[in-house]
């Protein structure tokens, strides 16, 4: 792998358990890393300051990914139709701004392509996209316990309810994309 094709994405869907278990199935992308982003409040903040919806931050995943396997208008295709990108402030039964739809832009290439595939996809949903585009200023990696959460924990209740049938959407809409296993 050229180091010189490596790229970033940083997202935000809802639960970052949930996109961080659909990014890891995609070819070329090297790394999925759980966090925060785009809060208000100074210093690093923990899950339990973001989960009270007070430091305005975002449950976000960063992803490494290869360009030449994989592109960033392909990553935000897949990232548009693995979330309800039409609630604000919500994911299912996760309520609040720390579940908003968010792509953090790390440079104007991607603000622009952002952009063109919010518009792309507009006809394909009923109600209107309220992904939010932002400049990327902090990301603050989650805590340990947070990293790699549905290969860690595919037993538990929430990971059998909610992320193994986003998991088995991804393979119907994107199989085309998703590493052999």
């Amino acid at each position: 792998m050229e180091e010189n094709n490596l790229q970033t994405m940083t997202v935000g869907g809802g639960c970052f358990w949930c996109t961080e278990a659909v990014f890891d199935q995609i070819k070329g992308v090297v790394k999925v890393v759980s966090g925060y982003s785009g809060g208000t409040v100074p210093g690093t903040p923990t899950y339990r300051e973001v989960c009270s919806g007070l430091t305005g931050h975002a449950e976000v995943i960063q992803v490494t990914f290869n360009a030449a396997i994989v592109s960033f208008e392909d990553l935000l295709v897949i990232f548009m139709t693995s979330h309800d990108p039409t609630t604000l402030n919500r994911q299912g039964a996760d309520r609040g701004t720390q579940y908003r739809s968010v792509i953090f832009y790390h440079n104007e290439s991607q603000k622009e392509i952002a952009q063109a595939v919010l518009n792309e996809m507009r006809p394909y949903y009923k109600d209107e996209i309220v992904t939010e585009v932002s400049a990327l200023k902090t990301f603050y990696p989650a805590e340990l316990e947070h990293q790699d959460y549905y290969k860690n924990n595919k037993t538990q209740g929430y990971c059998t309810a909610v992320i193994s049938p986003k998991l088995a959407r991804l393979r119907q809409m994107h199989a085309d994309k998703l590493k052999l296993n």
